[in-house]
């Protein structure tokens, strides 16, 4: 039984004519009455009596009609809870998210917030390859990601903003004296850093940072959490580690100094990855968003807020 034969056997048993019913299909009459009279042959029954100028349900056809009608019902009911699904997701923004946005991520969410007002924004938290497969798999509609390898096949990679690093040193320490630390004057002094294959972006950016510099730099214990690893720098033997600018304003750090590296100082871009050729007008509000925060920063600032050295996407 195919749902038409369903919704022509309706027609037929409220006009009581196939040829009226044919024209309410807008199809013509001979297809009716082909549909209706398989669907007899496959129920096994007889639903209308029909004469050169009548035609009238028999008992099966009664029987039939209000199971028929609900099964309609069904499809139109279905067909309206899909349609708002539908709705809702195209009025639903699904955006991956990397470690430490932070502050960032809240200026960018109110820049989109007054561009579309009626958007639902859903973040995904997940590790960088999951959430590049997702925006290439469409679950995604964009992801942030940070690091110097912008490619991934499939995918275009959009760059927002550099988020330029500083040196966290202990308060009493020669080091964090001057306003500025040349990145040479921290060669003997151990770093803790994320492992890399937690973030190897932010790894081969200070190293890099440090080789170009003249000296390869001595790797101290692993940085952990933001408390256990400030505290150990303020209280331990002098070591040191990096933190995004913008984080660095607003990370509480008794005892610890930030301090910006003297030129040129070590940073990441920030991207936002999107599927090529995905112009969907949510879509374009978020990166409109995006731009607009990246223009008020200007070429090289920090914005709001960024985040520790967990796990770089």
């Amino acid at each position: 039984m195919e749902l038409r034969q369903v919704r022509y056997f309706v027609a037929v048993a409220e006009e009581l004519h196939f040829g009226r019913a044919a024209e309410r299909l807008h199809i013509v009459q001979p297809t009716v009455s082909q549909q209706i009279r398989r669907l007899e042959r496959e129920l096994g029954l007889k639903l209308f009596d029909r004469t050169t100028r009548t035609v009238t349900l028999t008992a099966a056809g009664r029987a039939f009609l209000a199971h028929a009608r609900a099964v309609l019902e069904a499809e139109r009911s279905a067909l309206e809870a899909m349609a708002a699904l539908h709705a809702e997701q195209e009025s639903t923004l699904r955006v991956g998210t990397t470690t430490g946005l932070g502050l960032r991520l809240d200026a960018v969410l109110t820049a989109l917030t007054e561009r579309a007002p009626q958007l639902l924004v859903e973040l995904v938290s997940a590790p960088r390859a999951t959430r590049l497969q997702q925006v290439r798999d469409g679950e995604l509609d964009a992801a942030f990601v940070r690091g110097a390898d912008a490619h991934s096949p499939g995918l275009e990679f959009l760059p927002l903003w550099r988020d330029s690093l500083v040196a966290a040193l202990p308060t009493g320490h020669p080091l964090a004296a001057p306003p500025h630390v040349p990145l040479t004057d921290l060669a003997g002094l151990p770093l803790r850093i994320a492992p890399r294959e937690t973030n190897p972006h932010l790894v081969d950016t200070v190293v890099g940072a440090c080789r170009a510099a003249g000296f390869e730099p001595v790797m101290g214990a692993a940085f952990t959490t933001d408390q256990d690893t400030l505290a150990a720098i303020a209280t331990g033997r002098p070591s040191w580690t990096v933190y995004y600018a913008s984080q660095a304003r607003i990370q509480p750090a008794p005892r610890v100094s930030f301090r910006p590296f003297a030129a040129p100082a070590p940073a990441v871009r920030t991207y936002l990855v999107v599927r090529p050729h995905s112009p969907s007008r949510r879509l374009a509000a978020l990166l409109d968003a995006c731009n607009s925060l990246a223009r008020e920063e200007g070429p090289g600032e920090e914005g709001p807020g960024e985040g520790s050295q967990g796990e770089e996407g």
